[in-house]
């Protein structure tokens, strides 16, 4: 009963239009009405408790970190660098922008930022060289949602902080699955790409090659210094961040020289309103988590489960299903903020490993950004790329299947990822 009421109360209230953080503080109200323990004090403090988190303070540097990374010129030489090493190759920009995201992945940890900084770039290179616009657009949606995978990601610090699971694990044993990703969007960019009559690039001579290794070098030195100060101890996720947003600043403002008075306001305005939307999400779903918790909605959900509690894998599997469907019609952080409290009950129980489990299910929300209708990144590209939705959506569809093949095969196969998560420790 009680999870119906908050399901119907939560998809009710977003059909109607209402934020998705006040439908979820609302959702939880309901549960209280229902249950008799409506208290505004408990609301309130509920709703603080969920912003007041250290680890939360990562979000707003990371977030600096890719508005630095974007507006520094960090972005632009990383695609000038995949340019110059496989821009030659047929159907080279798509691996261009394959490659680059990757890259860019590592660096800034936003889908959004990632995606609109590769289409802004290559989307008009590729139009020129003759590619089918849609399917240039759908690849920079594709290649852009690795960001919320590789390290630092800003899915893994929000799932961690709600599952309360080590946040450099997740990091961590994010990077073997992220490039998986990107390998499986070459192999489908190569079948793609062979059915297109498109101009192919001169081969980059060695020397130019070199020359724009050197100076991407800088922007690659970031996640070398993420990853290897997580993994040695140097610092926690939180202050990995500040040492990205600084590095960042550094490179932009005295490497590279592009980052200017005017430049670094907007990316301090355009970090505040992102974080305002992320926390205020973060700070109103701790509402609905208490509620979750009190009622004990994850116990019901369990239930419904239980014949599946034996079969880990099948498990899995069902869990991924629902969170798939949900990606087409809410947004990524809502996504972790709504099913992580109903889930890791479950998984606890049943024995799965949590941080692998939190890589599965991070890669599952990732992917509903480019499923329609909602699909935040699909919007992005729609817009950025000059492309209609249909068009964006006709495009995406190879690649969106390729992705939901490797999701298969890690659910199948679960040591796919432990297996390199055990390198990292």
């Amino acid at each position: 009963m009680t999870a119906a009421v908050f399901l119907a109360t939560l998809l009710g209230l977003i059909t109607f239009g209402l934020p998705i953080a006040f439908a979820l503080m609302f959702a939880g109200v309901a549960l209280m009405l229902l249950t008799g323990q409506f208290d505004p004090q408990t609301v309130v403090q509920n709703a603080i408790s969920g912003a007041d988190n250290f680890v939360l303070m990562a979000v707003p540097f990371f977030i600096l970190a890719g508005e630095f990374m974007n507006a520094g010129g960090l972005s632009k030489r990383i695609v000038d660098m995949a340019g110059a090493f496989v821009g030659h190759l047929r159907g080279g920009l798509g691996y261009v922008a394959i490659f680059a995201g990757i890259l860019l992945a590592s660096l800034s940890g936003s889908a959004v930022a990632d995606t609109a900084a590769l289409a802004a770039i290559l989307v008009p290179m590729m139009r020129a060289a003759g590619y089918d616009p849609a399917r240039a657009c759908g690849l920079m949606a594709a290649g852009g949602i690795i960001a919320p995978v590789i390290p630092p990601s800003i899915g893994f610090l929000i799932f961690g902080v709600v599952a309360n699971v080590s946040i450099t694990r997740l990091f961590l044993a994010g990077i073997v699955p992220g490039v998986m990703m990107g390998m499986v969007l070459v192999v489908a960019w190569w079948i793609v790409a062979r059915r297109q009559q498109v101009a192919v690039s001169p081969r980059v001579p060695w020397g130019r090659r070199l020359l724009l290794l050197g100076q991407g070098g800088w922007a690659l030195m970031l996640p070398v210094i993420i990853i290897g100060g997580l993994r040695f101890g140097i610092f926690t996720p939180t202050e990995s961040a500040v040492v990205a947003a600084a590095y960042a600043l550094f490179v932009g403002l005295v490497v590279y020289r592009e980052l200017t008075g005017a430049k670094i306001y907007e990316c301090l305005l355009s970090t505040a309103r992102t974080t305002s939307v992320v926390l205020l999400l973060a700070a109103l779903a701790m509402v609905a988590s208490y509620m979750i918790t009190i009622t004990d909605i994850s116990g019901q959900v369990g239930n419904w489960l239980q014949g599946l509690s034996d079969h880990p894998t099948v498990l899995m599997a069902a869990m991924m299903v629902v969170v798939f469907f949900a990606g087409m019609v809410l947004d990524f952080i809502p996504i972790v903020l709504i099913f992580t409290p109903v889930f890791m009950p479950i998984v606890l129980a049943a024995d799965i490993d949590p941080v692998y489990f939190g890589v599965i299910f991070i890669m599952n929300c990732s992917v509903g950004m480019i499923t329609p209708p909602v699909g935040v990144v699909l919007n992005v590209i729609s817009s950025v790329g000059k492309v209609s939705m249909g068009d964006a959506v006709r495009g995406i569809l190879p690649f969106l299947l390729s992705l939901m093949v490797l999701l298969v095969l890690l659910i199948l196969f679960p040591v796919l990822v432990t297996a390199p998560a055990q390198w990292w420790r």
